[in-house]
């Protein structure tokens, strides 16, 4: 999986922290862009009377998390040369279960070591200003920050380098993006 990691960038943070509305401004800006798994599987599952929700079964929802990185990382490959930004990645669901006091079953290690993602990972630090609570995200700040410092422990753990967004419009952090992949 070595090959592709250059060209997937991986926004990551906690809750409310602007990833989505970033993530958003960068495809419109034309790149191709991952969708978050989290936010996804919770409105689907709503939408079934599915139980891998956070207030019912954590550990399914994990598990359909890592389904859904795994999947969005193999569908980015097939954009054959072209930079992919991911809304958050693999190794999120082991950020998630350490966050939840699951244990975190060897397979999630394995995978958050194999599916690779370019050295440098963008990183929405906790904003409270823009932080809001809605359908899907229940969190508090508290937790949104607790889920921050979670994040940035495994991917420091796996050998990224992190790389904090500015607290800043979205225009401006797109800029940032830009720039500091080197497709400005």
């Amino acid at each position: 999986m070595q090959n592709d990691s250059d060209r997937f960038f991986v926004l990551t943070g906690g809750p409310g922290s602007g990833k989505t509305t970033l993530i958003e401004a960068l495809r419109r800006a034309g790149f191709a862009t991952s969708l978050e798994a989290g936010r996804g599987i919770i409105r689907d599952q709503s939408d079934i009377g599915g139980t891998a929700l956070p207030w019912r079964d954590r550990a399914l929802l994990a598990e359909l998390m890592l389904s859904w990185e795994m999947r969005s990382y193999q569908a980015a490959r097939e954009q054959t040369g072209r930079p992919v930004f991911f809304d958050r990645g693999v190794p999120d669901t082991l950020g998630y279960l350490r966050l939840s006091g699951l244990p975190v079953p060897r397979h999630v290690s394995s995978a958050a070591e194999r599916f690779r993602y370019n050295p440098r990972v963008f990183v929405a630090p906790p904003w409270p200003e823009i932080f809001a609570q809605d359908e899907e995200r229940k969190q508090t700040l508290e937790e949104a920050e607790r889920t921050y410092h979670a994040l940035i422990g495994v991917y420091t753990e796996l050998g990224y380098e992190l790389v904090p967004l500015p607290l800043a419009p979205v225009e401006e952090r797109l800029r940032f993006v830009s720039a500091e992949t080197g497709l400005a």
